[in-house]
């Protein structure tokens, strides 16, 4: 059985790999966040329904134990992608900018991403899905430390205005939207 781990001492773990990466190698990290899902619903936390391949991925890594759902898409990504409160983070609520620091609808530029923080020690960094923490160019997910992203294409949130045909590998987004 996987060890369990909270947010806060997973993210103060990663930060620690890169002095053991000598030795032991880097560990590969996995952040899986899916809508729509209670904590029960996964078979490696209880559920009783299977869910193999979930299951065995926890089942060799770390799981989080205590992470704090805010209950929206926006609000919980931000805490994931930053291991802080999402309204340090900048999404406090949803994604509107209401002028207020925690309410930016946007992630902060002082809220590092995981992402963000694992580039400088080496590793290729990639998130797949939903971004919905920062719509305008300059606050995209290759703006945020991942070297690629992978975005739904019938993707419905209207307030995102990223141009998906273009490519998303750091260093090659070009044009104006």
């Amino acid at each position: 059985m996987a060890e369990a781990i909270s947010r806060r001492d997973f993210l103060s773990a990663t930060a620690g790999a890169t002095a053991l990466r000598g030795t032991l190698g880097r560990p590969n990290i996995v952040m899986i966040l899916a809508d729509d899902m209670g904590f029960f619903d996964l078979g490696c936390y209880g559920s009783e329904i299977a869910t193999l391949n979930l299951d065995r991925l926890a089942e060799g890594g770390l799981r989080f134990t205590q992470f704090y759902n805010a209950a929206r898409y926006a609000p919980t990504r931000a805490a994931l992608l930053t291991g802080r409160y999402n309204h340090q983070a900048g999404i406090g609520h949803m994604v509107q900018d209401h002028g207020l620091p925690a309410c930016r609808g946007r992630l902060s530029a002082r809220a590092v991403t995981t992402a963000g923080a694992l580039c400088p020690a080496g590793y290729q960094t990639f998130a797949a899905g939903k971004w919905r923490v920062g719509s305008l160019r300059g606050h995209w997910p290759l703006d945020r430390g991942f070297d690629r992203f992978y975005r739904c294409p019938l993707d419905s949130d209207n307030d995102v205005v990223m141009d998906m045909l273009e490519p998303h590998r750091r260093g090659e987004m070009t044009g104006d939207l």
